[in-house]
């Protein structure tokens, strides 16, 4: 046999080697996704109809979802995890924030964590993302964003994903029209994508990220980190980020930033800031949670505090718990900066998926909150936010 032929035959094998090990990996990450993303399926009892038919007028709006990291085709109705297309459309979601965490620690928690392990990179490798993304961060966010602009235009005008004004009014107009539409808009978890380089804003918000946070569960070179070593501020490169991130249109989200960072953003920001996913500390008391007095300078900037769907920040496991933080943050700041920060498929427990969001209108409606301010809170507040601070067109 000749060389060649026995080069051919290697490769060949390795080839079949590698499709033969794709199912078992696959299968590796699904189980892992089952367990990491549990959802809830409640007691069993109806929605009252007139939770119903409240919910069936609303425009639904989260501001995270950690979706697009488990490598689901979305435009395919899961048995696991919390997020897809169909089941945006069954519940009514009208726009998803779907951010893009593209390292986070192992063993993370919510009090000390340093940069030193990369869980994702796992992932990556086991949903054979291209080699591009196994040492760099910054080509995961392109990855992944490629992924999303993917899934719009495979989905024949089921999904789109908005990044501008005009992308906005558009498809709201059309969904109005049409219905059985919904979309998503970009958003980084953590600035470390940016490898350090504050230009690098203008590297993503051409990819259509328009959110991005200064820190997820470790403090990075733009500003600390809630969870961090050091849980400093924001540093000169975060200023200088937050500085291109307004000119393109891009919000910051203060979402597991440390206080200092938070404070330090709310001094110099000019624009909205978002608290995208979290909980408030008047009513479960942690490291994870913002103060009253976050909550008011997040309200006094025009910004928004998404309320989060797990135990860690609305202190309990159903939809109840959510409720009572909610009315919580509208009774401290106003119904017009409250809104929806689910966390869904972010490796935390939460008490319903995409489809079933009527059960939280219904909880809503229990704890005794008005249709007016039921309806800004479920999505009106992030429409009008993002319409104001998009990029024009």
């Amino acid at each position: 046999m000749s060389r060649r032929s026995r080069a051919a035959l290697a490769a060949g094998a390795t080839v079949a080697g590698a499709a033969a090990v794709r199912p078992v990996l696959d299968a590796l990450v699904a189980r892992a996704e089952r367990r990491m993303n549990p959802v809830g399926e409640g007691d069993g009892s109806a929605v009252p109809a007139a939770a119903s038919a409240v919910h069936d007028t609303l425009r639904v709006a989260d501001l995270h979802a950690d979706s697009l990291l488990w490598g689901r085709d979305l435009l395919q109705r899961g048995t696991r995890g919390a997020v897809d297309v169909p089941r945006m459309i069954e519940g009514n979601v009208a726009l998803q924030v779907l951010s893009m965490a593209v390292k986070t620690p192992r063993g993370l928690n919510i009090e000390r964590n340093d940069d030193s392990t990369d869980n994702v990179l796992p992932l990556a490798l086991a949903k054979r993302w291209p080699p591009t993304t196994w040492r760099r961060l910054l080509p995961r966010v392109e990855y992944l964003a490629a992924q999303a602009h993917g899934f719009a235009e495979r989905s024949h005008g089921a999904f789109r994903v908005v990044t501008s004004q005009a992308d906005l009014a558009a498809y709201l107009a059309a969904r109005e029209a049409r219905g059985a539409m919904t979309a998503g808009l970009l958003s980084i978890e953590g600035a470390h994508a940016l490898e350090g380089d504050p230009a690098n804003v203008d590297v993503v918000a051409d990819l259509g990220v328009r959110m991005i946070s200064p820190a997820h569960f470790f403090d990075t070179e733009f500003g600390g980190s809630a969870h961090g070593v050091e849980q400093g501020g924001l540093t000169a490169l975060g200023r200088e980020m937050l500085g291109r991130m307004e000119a393109r249109g891009v919000l910051l989200d203060v979402a597991h930033a440390s206080a200092r960072t938070i404070d330090d953003a709310l001094e110099v920001a000019t624009r909205p800031v978002i608290a995208s996913h979290t909980g408030v500390r008047g009513m479960l008391d942690n490291a994870r949670n913002l103060s009253d007095v976050h909550l008011d300078g997040i309200a006094a900037s025009g910004g928004l505090v998404g309320i989060g769907f797990w135990p860690t920040a609305c202190g309990g496991d159903d939809e109840s718990s959510i409720a009572r933080s909610i009315d919580y943050a509208v009774a401290r700041i106003g119904p017009e900066h409250v809104a929806l920060g689910s966390d869904w498929d972010g490796a935390v427990a939460v008490p319903f998926d995409a489809a079933n969001t009527v059960r939280l209108t219904a909880a809503l409606l229990g704890v005794g909150l008005d249709e007016a301010t039921i309806r800004a809170v479920m999505g009106e507040n992030v429409l009008r936010v993002l319409a104001a601070t998009l990029p024009g067109g």
